[in-house]
């Protein structure tokens, strides 16, 4: 349809002029024309090029050499020819993942299933992080003398549009119709996708985008928590500019929202990428009050329903985790992290474990203790009797 044709055209605008092929057909929109896609060997389904950030293809578009629709088993076997590695090897190894194929865990052979694109929702992160830190993260160049309206509605505009698409993909592969989706909507979505989850989409979006405001405002509270409490803190822009703990909290708290409204996938995608640069763990749905601060921050681990209050302070290695976790997935809905009062302290390397455990306010956990029991308010943990030895060569225990 002219949707299609029109996504498929911008994903082919992204490649070079010397990798277009002539002739070539597109399976999704079976468009052809003498610039359209590229011609490489029928059996290679394309990636969009990750510096695409808003012009994704149709999950339904891929690119087949010289064909309308992908080439039968026949003809795969026929293209392939070991080389001397496999010699004649590459067949039989071919048809024996191929057939593993047949997991429902391996779904990407199935007609509407596919996950939203982890390179999609870093751009999100990363253009909405310039939305609500203007000018830090960004070629923007923002002033009291400019409006900076057209930059935060255009911004906007464009995250709307990559942030719609990525919820139709985790939303139509969570479906129990998933498989009957393709071709039964109205195009509300611009594309062949349910009536139901092009309005779901659409309500998230709404609720998503006005929760910003309050995000940001959150975030300025993090922000002076952690200027307010680290002596080596130049400057609060020095804290947004640089701080890991910061990032991480921005990134769970956008995570958090989308959590809120039901949203699958995505959230898990956003706090993982923010564990895999910051080495810092926050469950998307744990619920974290104003004036967080995590100093540091590299092994810190929050569980998914951990209860944090206002103006609590976690250093590196603390893990706010489960208990215990042999209960596997008859565990899961149920409270497992404990809950932080108010105005809590937890040094590096405590463990604070178990959904019934709670830290009561104004208390500190000092370094390398292990609670799993409930603490009243105003407390002091330690670790008795920790003796430390030192030994000169020669000296015996």
């Amino acid at each position: 349809g002219e949707r299609r044709q029109r996504v498929c055209l911008a994903w082919e605008a992204a490649w070079p002029a010397s990798v277009r092929g002539k002739d070539a057909r597109c399976a999704g929109c079976d468009s052809a024309s003498n610039e359209h896609l590229v011609s490489l060997p029928s059996i290679v389904a394309l990636s969009p090029p990750a510096a695409v950030f808003s012009g994704e293809p149709s999950p339904f578009c891929y690119p087949i050499e010289n064909r309308g629709r992908p080439p039968g088993k026949a003809a795969r076997a026929a293209d392939l020819r070991g080389g001397p590695m496999f010699g004649d090897n590459l067949e039989r190894i071919v048809a024996a993942i191929e057939k593993n194929y047949e997991a429902d865990e391996i779904f990407f052979t199935k007609p509407g299933r596919r996950f939203p694109s982890r390179t999609a929702i870093k751009g999100l992160i990363t253009e909405l992080r310039r939305v609500l830190f203007p000018g830090y993260f960004g070629p923007e160049m923002l002033s009291p003398s400019t409006s900076p309206s057209y930059f935060i509605g255009q911004t906007l505009i464009d995250i709307e549009s990559v942030l719609r698409q990525q919820l139709i993909l985790a939303l139509t592969y969570t479906s129990d119709e998933r498989d009957d989706l393709i071709g039964s909507g109205n195009h509300l979505c611009g594309g062949c996708t349910s009536d139901t989850i092009c309005q779901q989409t659409a309500d998230i979006c709404t609720k998503f985008f006005d929760a910003l405001p309050e995000i940001q405002r959150t975030l300025l509270t993090d922000v002076q928590a952690l200027y307010d409490g680290d002596p080596a803190a130049g400057s609060k822009e020095e804290v947004i500019f640089t701080y890991p703990g910061l990032y991480a909290i921005y990134v769970y708290r956008i995570a958090h929202v989308l959590y809120e409204l039901g949203v699958p996938i995505i959230p898990r995608v956003m706090t993982e990428i923010a564990h895999s640069s910051t080495g810092i763990d926050i469950g998307a749905g744990a619920t974290i009050g104003d004036y967080f601060f995590i100093d540091h921050g590299t092994g810190v681990v929050i569980g998914e329903t951990c209860v944090i209050g206002e103006h609590v302070k976690l250093y590196q290695g603390v893990t706010l985790g489960a208990l215990s976790t042999r209960g596997g997935q008859r565990l899961a809905g149920g409270k497992r992290h404990p809950t932080i009062e108010d105005n809590v302290t937890i040094y590096s390397n405590a463990s604070v474990l178990g959904g019934e455990t709670v830290i009561g306010e104004g208390s500190v956990i000092a370094g390398s203790t292990f609670v799993t029991f409930s603490v009243p308010p105003n407390s002091r943990v330690s670790v008795k009797s920790q003796e430390i030895t030192v030994r000169q060569p020669g000296e015996r225990d």
